[in-house]
């Protein structure tokens, strides 16, 4: 169990005791990211999110502030997403005081040298390059462009090096102001810690947080009322692409579960019909799979996989193909249970470790407002019937819901519509 408490100033602190562990994990999560950005700062959340390795007055080079974790073979690190960033240490239960200096240091304290920002716009400009020169993870920026062009959800995470360039101090530092502040902030602690200590024990560490109101995201604009397709001229030995739907089932939509499900049963296992038909039948690709994914106001099911550049038609054709299947077929009851019970094991082969209780309980939380443990995530899950997919699948799969993006050694996309367009 968990839990929660909200101090008077709206910082939300979450505690989760776990037994049959010696670690303990403290992570630090800020409501904002690249949805919270405008054009002429894209990339600030990001920037802002490394700087905060570069020192604190108590620790003020970036190798002091590495050391500190080092010296007590912690894991540490930091992550910035669409609508959240955190902070977090991993550490032997018995150096939990530490892992709460450290984050809470790098998150209250860091100086943001003026030296430093300059060089890590270097290094960001290399983190953009290597995502650009890797297909494989890059299609995922394209598929996000071609669903929400050009607005905050459709923008790159890691911005633009035009805009990385020009992105002062000044900017991050009123950024960093306005939005890491208490009722924007939640620290959660999992592990083996005593629960009736966290509490003072976090007030202290985090005693000097700002207290503000923190600037809102604007609303996703989505009007799709025909296929799409984007493509990236590139040369390559294999084409990249994501083939999917926007389903507008967000965090809090009912028939999120039901959407989630569906995916197993599409391309999440070794065993799910794409995976089947397209690498087992096929051979078309190595790796292909499909999820469905949900923020606090999008959401989408897509499948991925890297295609022979010769056969890629054959593999959107095939992909549509189970779609159209699945939207007109219920799903055997067995197919639907081997779905559902892998979900299951997944879930709890996937929260054993400290920091992965830490980011269940609090991302739920920092975007939903709201916390459901494993046991009643299951049930819900348990409750979806073949009825309930076959309305989702019906739902979802139409034409002018579908999105393909692509990088591979192409320039006319013509065919690939045709393909999306084409009546069932």
């Amino acid at each position: 169990m968990f839990k929660k408490t909200t101090l008077k100033n709206g910082l939300r602190i979450i505690a989760v005791p776990m037994e049959n562990t010696q670690t303990v994990t403290v992570l630090a999560l800020v409501g904002t990211g690249s949805k919270y950005e405008k054009k002429e700062i894209n990339g600030i959340s990001h920037f802002l999110e490394h700087l905060y390795f570069k020192g604190t007055k108590k620790r003020p080079t970036n190798t002091a502030v590495a050391e500190t974790l080092d010296k007590v073979g912690g894991i540490y690190n930091a992550f910035t997403a669409e609508e959240l960033t955190g902070y977090f240490a991993k550490v032997a239960a018995s150096q939990l005081d530490i892992a709460l200096d450290w984050v809470s240091d790098i998150y209250l304290n860091s100086l943001l040298p003026p030296a430093e920002i300059e060089k890590e716009r270097k290094v960001l400009i290399e983190e953009i390059n290597m995502y650009y020169d890797t297909p494989m993870i890059y299609i995922g920026e394209l598929w996000k462009t071609l669903l929400y062009g050009d607005q905050p959800a459709g923008w790159d995470i890691a911005g633009t090096k035009e805009s990385v360039l020009k992105i002062k101090r000044e900017q991050i530092l009123n950024y960093m102001n306005s939005q890491y502040v208490a009722s924007n902030t939640l620290v959660c602690i999992a592990g083996k810690i005593s629960e009736s200590a966290i509490e003072d024990k976090v007030k202290d560490y985090f005693s000097k947080i700002k207290i503000a109101r923190a600037a809102s995201k604007e609303p996703v604009v989505e009007n799709q009322k025909k296929p799409a397709v984007l493509v990236l001229y590139k040369k390559t030995d294999q084409t990249h692409l994501v083939l999917g739907v926007r389903t507008f089932y967000n965090l809090f939509h009912p028939q999120r579960y039901a959407a989630e499900v569906l995916g197993i049963i599409l391309g999440g296992m070794m065993s799910s019909r794409l995976f089947d038909e397209v690498r087992n039948k096929l051979g078309l690709a190595y790796y292909v799979k499909t999820d469905a994914e949900a923020d606090t106001d999008t959401g989408y099911l897509a499948s991925v996989a890297g295609i022979d550049n010769s056969r890629v038609e054959t593999a959107v054709s095939t992909i549509l193909k189970e779609y159209k299947k699945i939207s007109q077929t219920k799903v055997p009851e067995t197919e639907l249970k081997k779905a559902k019970d892998n979900l299951r094991g997944k879930l709890a082969l996937s929260l054993e470790p400290s920091d992965a209780q830490a980011f269940f309980y609090g991302t739920q939380e920092l975007l939903e407002r709201k916390i459901l443990t494993p046991e009643e995530i299951l049930a819900k899950i348990d409750k979806i019937t073949a009825n309930d997919i076959l309305k989702v699948a019906k739902d979802i799969f139409r034409p002018e819901k579908l999105n393909l993006a692509l990088i591979g050694p192409f320039k006319d996309k013509g065919k690939l519509e045709k393909l999306l367009n084409k009546k069932p």
